[in-house]
């Protein structure tokens, strides 16, 4: 396990200009500013549930729509994942959570496995919550395990309310990094792989 699971990512496109810094060992401290304000609602939560130190800053081409900032984001937050796990050498790798919000019920489970892969199961019956369009919930937790280069599954359980059954996977998949970036004390240092790499 290095020292530092820290890592900054400046990413920049004819799009977006994004900056992130992610520490994993951090208190679930969060700066997030995206222009999009339920965006930052779930980033937030993100970062309190998984203890995660995070600051984000997103300017992106909102007079087009949210598209890029929300898909962009997950992009280069997954991107900061990857660094600041390094070779992921003494974690758990897997993480799995079941998080309720009111009548809302979600499923997280996550594989540090460097296979990217999402399996996402909600439904939104709303078009946007606040200024969010409820499909973009889809293409963050896609960018992000793409990037990050994890497999990561997002189940609905229960739910009738879309902020609920929003904040619910994002707090799922916040309880479900924070088991599988955890340092596990048996792994003695070692690569949790039996190809010994991930």
């Amino acid at each position: 396990m290095k020292a530092s699971r820290q890592a900054t990512i400046h990413r920049v496109t004819s799009e977006t200009d994004i900056t992130i810094t992610l520490d994993l060992d951090g208190s679930g401290q969060a700066g997030i500013q995206t222009g999009i304000g339920f965006f930052d609602h779930m980033l937030t939560a993100l970062a309190k549930h998984a203890l995660f130190d995070l600051k984000v800053t997103v300017k992106g081409d909102l007079h087009i729509d949210g598209h890029h900032s929300v898909e962009d984001t997950g992009i280069a937050l997954g991107m900061a994942l990857k660094q600041a796990l390094g070779d992921k050498r003494g974690v758990r790798r897997f993480g799995h959570a079941l998080v309720p919000l009111d009548e809302a019920l979600c499923e997280a489970v996550v594989d540090l496995s460097g296979r990217p892969f999402l399996t996402f199961e909600a439904t939104f019956t709303r078009d946007r919550i606040g200024d969010l369009d409820t499909e973009l919930v889809e293409e963050f937790f896609r960018a992000l395990a793409m990037s990050a280069m994890l497999t990561l599954h997002l189940r609905e359980k229960a739910g009738k309310n879309c902020h609920h059954i929003a904040e619910a996977a994002f707090k799922a998949l916040a309880r479900a990094l924070r088991m599988a970036v955890e340092p596990d004390p048996r792994a003695q240092g070692s690569i949790p792989s039996t190809k010994g790499v991930l």
